[in-house]
């Protein structure tokens, strides 16, 4: 890792002003103003695929491409792919408030084929070649399709394919996911089969690709403007794909697949501190002797993607790289999993050869066994304390506080301290939720002496308390720090993002605008960038 960060976890879905979703135009420009103000280095991100099944970035249908839903509509319009008219926000759209997402799909994919339709016409009509600079945007396109054939076109024609598909599904009533539901010849990507779905259905092939162009040029930009006021931004890498996605159907070979193309396990995790009956994520697990067999080609060019869009890639569930938890499909939980071993070390090795030096995140929470331990340490890699798993009363032995997540206990700095994660509740929610003699465990702590149970509700309550705990997190000897935005601003569970195990209210919170300009939006960049000065973070 490099020197001494702090960094802000926002995803951008969750800014302000744009209707019905954050996006990453206008405000994402003025959120790393903003960061900047804050004396802030780092900002992390969810991961940035098409979300499908309840929304969340874990489960895309591509870990290769963008989230359409992120691009902005006032850019476009600037940048000349669309028209005013073409992109205007029906009157059904929430101008602020959470992401009501349904309605937000059913407008922004629309609008968005609107454009895309309109730029593949002008790019196949040799009319257009006059028209002022066009020809730079046709060139441009062309471009960032061949620099990313390798994913690309497979995931133009999936998404092509499935819109046909579902909509025939839907009309039946049933399923209607690639293995369950397509033609035999294009449910196996057989080439001949592909290639006349292409050729028969070429505007609507190129409307996909079109569209995944203005996602890359938005995100480059707001990329180039981070980097250039010395903000780098952490990606995140879920280690599975989901089950109806691109990648799984167009590299089949590298899955646990039965002859039928379903899955005979999946994946999930064991119960733990986030659920007592297992998270049953139902994603396929992979073959990771196919993999090996293939130089792991599949997963260098997913790493490769990514340090081309981010700076630093979280790993999300690291621990399936040395053991993960296969779940017989058709389960109604995770308890009923066992372990199975992963690659090990000889993956990273094989990337490390590929790529050189990684700039990887271990997302090790979970049940970390010493072998997982090793593997990260191997490697090199920091791995992650979360602060909110640091206090138990059952761990407190002859008066110390022994948890390992303590940041008094850290025996590393190469690591990333933070308050919470998408998948805890915010900090001032989980405290309001605690007992009384809890919270008053938590106060004595950071406040370095005993706080009696009044004054420790009274330091919660004002939000004081989650402000101790950022602090904590900032002072703290990890080489990176980084907090929730919602903790900055002591935000209650109504900022929780994800509650895992869990589906239909996920991933929709947006943050207030008061949050990003006024007096109180520089106080708290007053605040932040004090202490970053204070604990030598840059």
């Amino acid at each position: 890792m490099q020197s001494r960060k702090s960094g802000i976890l926002l995803h951008p879905t969750s800014l302000p002003f744009t209707p019905g979703i954050g996006t990453i135009g206008r405000t994402a420009f003025a959120f790393a103003d903003w960061l900047e103000k804050a004396g802030i280095g780092l900002w992390q991100v969810l991961p940035l695929g098409p979300t499908g099944y309840g929304d969340s970035p874990y489960q895309s249908f591509s870990s290769f491409a963008l989230n359409p839903l992120l691009i902005d509509f006032d850019d476009l319009v600037a940048d000349g792919y669309a028209s005013r008219a073409d992109m205007r926000t029906p009157p059904y759209i929430r101008k602020a408030g959470n992401v009501d997402y349904g309605a937000v799909v059913y407008w922004k994919n629309a609008a968005l084929k609107v454009a895309a339709r309109k730029f593949v016409e002008a790019i196949t009509n040799p009319m257009e070649q006059g028209v002022k600079g066009f020809s730079d945007k046709k060139v441009a396109f062309y471009l960032f399709c061949q620099e990313n054939k390798f994913w690309l076109r497979d995931y133009a024609a999936f998404m092509s394919i499935k819109s046909h598909y579902d909509e025939m599904a839907q009309a039946e009533g049933v399923p209607g996911t690639w293995n369950t539901y397509w033609e035999k010849s294009l449910a196996g990507h057989e080439k001949q089969a592909v290639d006349a779905w292409i050729d028969s259905h070429p505007e609507d092939f190129l409307m996909h690709e079109a569209i995944q162009f203005f996602a890359s040029v938005q995100w480059n930009r707001l990329k180039a403007y981070a980097n250039g006021k010395g903000i780098q931004i952490i990606g995140d890498v879920p280690i599975f794909v989901a089950p109806d996605s691109a990648d799984v159907w167009s590299n089949q070979k590298f899955f646990q697949l039965n002859s039928d193309r379903g899955f005979s396990s999946v994946a999930g995790v064991p119960p733990d501190y986030f659920s007592a009956i297992g998270q049953l994520w139902g994603n396929p697990l992979y073959d990771w002797n196919a993999l090996e067999a293939d130089g792991y080609s599949w997963w260098i060019e997913r790493v490769r993607r990514m340090l081309k869009l981010v700076d630093f890639v979280r790993i999300d569930h690291f621990r399936a790289f040395e053991s993960y938890w296969a779940v017989p499909a058709g389960s109604a939980n995770a308890i009923n999993g066992k372990w199975e071993k992963g690659p090990g070390i000889k993956f990273f090795d094989a990337l490390k050869k590929a790529l050189g030096e990684l700039p990887l995140i271990a997302e090790d929470l979970g049940i970390i066994t010493d072998e997982v331990a090793s593997l990260r340490d191997s490697c090199g890699l920091p791995g992650m304390k979360v602060l909110q798993f640091a206090f138990s009363k059952d761990e407190k032995k002859a008066g110390a506080l022994v948890n390992s997540f303590l940041p008094h206990n850290f025996l590393t700095k190469n690591c990333v301290a933070y308050t919470g994660t998408h998948d805890n509740d915010t900090t001032q929610g989980f405290l309001n939720s605690m007992s009384e003699d809890f919270v008053a465990l938590v106060a004595s702590y950071v406040e370095g002496r005993s706080v009696g149970e009044k004054e420790a509700l009274r330091l919660c309550d004002t939000g004081k308390l989650t402000e101790s705990l950022v602090r904590e997190v900032f002072a703290s000897i990890a080489d990176f720090a980084v907090v929730p935005l919602q903790d900055v601003w002591a935000v209650g569970s109504e900022g929780r993002m994800n509650l895992p195990s869990t589906s239909g209210a996920n991933w929709a919170w947006r943050a207030e605008r008061k949050f990003f300009e006024g007096k109180r939006a520089e106080e708290k960049a007053a605040w932040l960038h004090e202490m970053g000065e204070l604990y030598a973070r840059k």
